[in-house]
């Protein structure tokens, strides 16, 4: 199989990928074609069916396996998939789990890490919440290791939900031992909650899309409603405990226009909005680095970063 990291510009394809998605358009000229967005475990690729009314284009529906035959072209310094011939695949002609992009950490040794944070937590209500979660709920705990931490922006992966969470805790876990305002218990409890409402704001692989749910509240509210939830089922839980905790997890986005409903008003907050960012743009960065075709090392223009990025060159001859 011709894994989609594999790809390089010019070679001609005849495979079979998972048809993620699917959208009819019109050119400027008025002629119809069709953008797809190709996947397999390795990552994902855009596609172009300029023709969809060749007799060599068959019927076939997102999500749906299907062997195509195209070229790799480069556009916009992106790889594309210039797509001449589709048939869709029947059961039994591919493997499924060749198809589902999966975290390349073992899941396991992960939420061991995770579980080891837990038992560090001292104050009692935090510790008995997050086992509520990460230990007794074992549908959650199912869920939450299979889940991606975003669509496709950062972590979009089995486990990456998981990945995310502790790359988060580890560094919550450093800001507390170089600054010691920082009340532990409290920021790596947020830390490690911080995301959980994304096992409800998505869907599970292979569609991995945005919920009804995730699209009306999003995992920011869901996930403080979950700590509420639970909260509510541990006797005499602080109030104030409760709704800093809830504040926490409010406030990482850390501003508006990034969809946090709460600014940080506490100083946990404010790193887990910290943490949190660091965390994705440096997943984001070695993603791009990972998936570069480009010989010289330039990326080109990155709207996320606002800057022409480049791998750095430090020890290569």
């Amino acid at each position: 199989m011709k894994y989609i990291k594999d790809m390089r510009e010019g070679d001609r394809i005849i495979d079979i990928y998972l048809c993620k998605h699917k959208q009819s358009a019109m050119t400027k000229n008025g002629k119809p074609y069709e953008n797809l967005i190709l996947q397999d475990k390795t990552g994902t690729v855009d596609g172009k069916v300029w023709d969809p009314n060749s007799p060599g284009i068959g019927d076939f529906e997102a999500m749906d396996y299907i062997e195509v035959h195209g070229e790799v072209i480069n556009f916009n310094n992106a790889l594309q998939l210039n797509i001449k011939r589709i048939r869709a695949c029947r059961e039994g002609e591919y493997n499924p789990a060749e198809y589902v992009p999966v975290s390349s950490r073992n899941i396991q040794e992960m939420y061991r890490e995770l579980l080891h944070y837990i038992d560090t937590i001292q104050n009692p209500y935090l510790k008995q919440l997050l086992e509520d979660f990460f230990v007794k709920d074992e549908s959650f705990r199912k869920n939450f290791c299979q889940s991606s931490a975003a669509k496709s922006v950062h972590h979009s992966f089995v486990g990456g939900l998981l990945e995310h969470t502790l790359g988060v805790t580890n560094l919550c876990n450093y800001y507390c031992k170089a600054y010691p305002i920082l009340k532990r218990d409290l920021l790596l409890t947020a830390a490690i909650c911080h995301d959980i409402g994304k096992v409800k704001e998505f869907s599970p692989f292979p569609e991995n899309d945005y919920t009804d749910d995730g699209q009306l509240l999003g995992h920011i509210v869901m996930g403080s409603q979950m700590v509420a939830e639970k909260a509510a089922g541990i006797p005499d839980f602080p109030h104030v405990l409760l709704t800093e905790l809830q504040h926490c997890i409010l406030a990482h986005h850390g501003k508006y226009e990034f969809g946090s409903p709460k600014l940080p008003a506490l100083v946990e907050a404010m790193a887990l909005n910290y943490a949190d960012d660091t965390d994705a743009k440096m997943e984001i960065f070695k993603e791009i680095l990972e998936n570069s075709t480009d010989a010289s090392g330039w990326q080109g223009y990155n709207r996320l970063f606002d800057s022409n990025l480049r791998g750095s060159t430090l020890g290569e001859k």
